[in-house]
């Protein structure tokens, strides 16, 4: 490997530079280049050069126009023109839903149809792994243009295919870490080589490998986890899943950083907000631009292999993971119920998680 960033350390500097507000060219093969921003993080200034460029178009899910009654003629996504002279107040109230109730007339909308979209695709998929709310804005602009201007240039015919599969992990280290639930526990560190958000893994005992052990995938939840929020059941089910591991004297929980159901905590707490106002857990995901659930649980048998399991004893109430572990080559021998921490705050919660995502209650 030479001194100059490979597809990998390419997307992840993407991801950063877009965080912080920096745009980033995109380029396909056939020599189309556009300069991209995601609309949450971009600065006025910048938005101001981007439309000094050429047309400005604003690129949103097709989940996020239906709430603002706008065509996605692309299907999964929407081109919207920025009207000259619009400034970054309208582009982040398409973006952003926080004030739909209040203002919900954000039109008239002209949305673009025509011409090949995977350009502004792979800029939704950067906008969403990189956790800002999935609203890019997008220019064309020359090939050498990054080069011209030090930015970052992604090749779409190689990143595409990349960011829609698992990034390789490493076992980073593993130490002893006596639990309360049980005082055998070691913890496993897993960094994926995307650089992206470190996944753990809480091994209880000794687990036969030749065996199904006992296993839970938990979803990262600051809130519930750490916080104790009464608004969902997360907090209650690490700890119950920790405590009959300990009991059983084995087992191995995964601790996947996939916050939010893979949207981020501060897209998260944005779905809060929306529930504030009515909307449900789906309902509010679907406002913000996102699926009902945007976590990946292939992460999930990944970690079980690099552990060396095979079978699972499977500590859930989501038929999704149960799916998701079968086709990813582990066996479910058994779904072990995992049924604890409902409060009145997070009735509804549940019950939305039964009747739209079918979970087990």
């Amino acid at each position: 490997m030479g001194l100059k960033a490979d597809l990998n350390e390419t997307l992840a500097r993407a991801r950063g530079d877009l965080r912080m507000g920096v745009p980033v060219v995109l380029a396909d093969a056939a020599g189309r280049c556009v300069l991209m921003a995601g609309a949450e993080t971009v600065a006025p200034d910048r938005m101001t050069l981007m439309a000094d460029l050429d047309d400005l178009v604003l690129v949103l899910t097709a989940r996020r126009a239906t709430t603002l009654k706008a065509i996605a003629y692309d299907g999964d996504l929407a081109r919207i023109a920025v009207p000259e002279g619009a400034g970054l107040g309208w582009v982040r109230q398409l973006a952003d839903p926080a004030d739909d109730l209040d203002y919900p007339m954000k039109g008239p909308l002209r949305a673009l149809r025509g011409g090949e979209p995977a350009l502004e695709r792979l800029a939704l998929a950067l906008c969403k792994a990189a956790r800002l709310l999935p609203a890019a804005l997008v220019v064309e602009v020359a090939p050498g243009f990054a080069a011209q201007h030090g930015l970052i240039e992604v090749a779409a015919a190689e990143a595409a295919p990349r960011m829609a599969e698992l990034p390789p992990l490493d076992h980073v280290v593993s130490a002893k870490v006596p639990l309360r639930a049980a005082e055998d526990a070691r913890l496993h560190i897993f960094r994926p080589e995307d650089g992206s958000d470190e996944h753990y893994a809480i091994e209880i005992g000794r687990p036969d490998r030749d065996a199904p052990v006992l296993a839970r995938l938990h979803s990262a939840c600051f809130t519930g986890d750490l916080l104790g929020s009464l608004k969902c059941d997360c907090g209650p089910q690490l700890n119950a899943a920790l405590a009959q591991m300990g009991q059983e004297g084995a087992g191995v929980l995964l601790y996947l950083n996939q916050e939010g159901r893979g949207i981020g905590l501060a897209n998260k707490m944005r779905a809060y907000a929306l529930q504030d106002q009515g909307f449900d857990t789906v309902e509010a995901n679907h406002r913000l631009g996102f699926e009902d659930d945007e976590r990946d649980f292939r992460l999930g048998a990944q970690i079980l292999g690099e552990l060396g399991f095979g079978a699972v004893r499977l500590m859930t109430n989501n038929p999704a993971k149960i799916a998701m572990m079968e086709r990813s080559g582990v066996t479910v021998s058994e779904r072990v119920p995992l049924k604890v921490g409902e409060t009145p705050y997070n009735a509804r919660y549940l019950a939305v998680k039964a009747a739209k995502s079918g979970h087990m209650l």
